[in-house]
């Protein structure tokens, strides 16, 4: 019997350096979309495929994603005296009851494979969820991409990678697999390449920030050599892993917005703000009369 996705690990380390001056103080996990910050829509689509332990995997120096996940009793108790009881709700409860955040500190910047590995000691040998909260994955009205991938596991028992259709001209920017025939949304991975060239390219499905990992990919990111910059890569021990058992590209039903890009970030506060029942028509009237500024048509 194929054991349930229980454990999702958020490697949330890095620097984000693209949003400096920004993320000088605030970590990249932590802007907001509208009014919740990135990191609660990757906690909340774990969640809902079943997670109740979320381990993050962390640095030194960023508390604001502990602090988040904490207590505020000051900010709580102001709350409660004005009677602001559905504001006290979302600082109170980040997390549902029964679920449960653990932090690891990752010593040194040694890539996302090593991320990965800090958390064996908490995750152990059960197969479990990586969520990379840069990729924002929204399926509006349909479940989340992570509980699509964990009904795909239950059913077949088989790791499963996240893709998406990518330009040819953007390969370099991605991990592409290669698959055997797709069964529905789902084909067998024979290989896996690292940002190659549009011209070596084996297939155009880019590799997006979700995974279910069997538990084995620990002792093979134990075994992976570090590439370049001295970083040990999670997709060099998947494709490590795809020799000994069987790993599944899922194409996901949904929209990615990649918010480790500006424009990602952009976009998906746009589509939070026109789907917003207190802000949507606000919102898109604001961006109607913005565009007629700029000398741009836009459409009603």
């Amino acid at each position: 019997m194929t054991q349930r996705i229980r454990k999702a690990v958020f490697p949330v380390a890095g620097l984000g350096t693209r949003f400096l001056p920004a993320t000088k103080t605030v970590p990249k996990e932590m802007l907001p979309i509208i009014d919740r910050p990135l990191i609660q829509y990757a906690v909340d689509e774990a969640v809902e495929a079943g997670c109740d332990t979320l381990i993050f995997v962390t640095n030194r120096y960023k508390h604001a994603i502990g602090d988040y996940f904490d207590k505020a009793y000051e900010l709580e108790d102001k709350l409660e005296a004005s009677g602001k009881l559905e504001l006290l709700d979302k600082v109170r409860n980040p997390l549902p009851k029964g679920v449960r955040a653990i932090f690891v500190t990752q010593g040194e910047a040694l890539g996302l494979g090593h991320a990965v590995l800090c958390a064996k000691p908490i995750v152990g040998d059960e197969p479990f969820a990586v969520m990379l909260p840069d990729d924002m994955i929204v399926n509006q009205g349909g479940d989340g991409a992570l509980k699509q991938m964990a009904e795909a596991h239950a059913a077949t028992g088989a790791s499963q990678i996240a893709v998406q259709d990518v330009e040819p001209s953007k390969t370099a920017s991605y991990g592409i697999v290669a698959t055997d025939a797709f069964d529905g949304r789902s084909g067998k991975i024979n290989a896996m390449v690292e940002k190659p060239k549009p011209e070596d390219a084996p297939s155009n499905l880019g590799v997006v920030g979700r995974y279910v990992l069997d538990g084995s990919i620990f002792k093979l990111l134990e075994e992976t050599k570090p590439g370049a910059g001295g970083e040990i890569q999670l997709t060099d021990a998947i494709a490590t892993l795809l020799k000994q058992k069987p790993v599944h590209a899922y194409r996901f039903q949904g929209t990615r917005f990649d918010c480790g890009a500006h424009i990602g970030l952009v976009e998906a506060t746009i589509h939070y703000a026109l789907q917003s029942e207190k802000i949507g028509d606000a919102a898109a009237e604001a961006m109607r009369n913005a565009l007629k500024e700029l000398g741009v048509r836009a459409s009603a």
